[in-house]
């Protein structure tokens, strides 16, 4: 599922902006699902120096984001599921 939502990725936004973060053990619970089902976990960059945006972390009252990227997550996430159901499920 990484190579697939890479590549759908690369295709909408281009090879330049998608890139692979530092493996992390985080806070969440994600991999208990990719247990069950193929799975792919994936941030959407929203740092905005003019909002100061980016500067702090998920879930903390300091968490700025641009809401100018919320129309290309909610993209990247359809066109990952959409292409997938379809070389799926013909």
């Amino acid at each position: 599922m990484y190579k697939h939502a890479k590549s759908v990725g690369e295709s909408l936004l281009g090879e330049p902006k998608v890139l692979l973060r530092p493996m992390s053990m985080g806070g969440e619970d994600f991999s208990f699902y990719s247990q069950k089902m193929p799975a792919a976990f994936f941030g959407i960059g929203t740092k905005n120096g003019t909002l100061k945006s980016g500067g702090h972390q998920l879930h903390t009252p300091n968490f700025v984001i641009d809401e100018e990227v919320l129309p290309i997550g909610a993209a990247l996430h359809a066109a990952v599921a959409i292409s997938y159901l379809d070389s799926h499920l013909g």
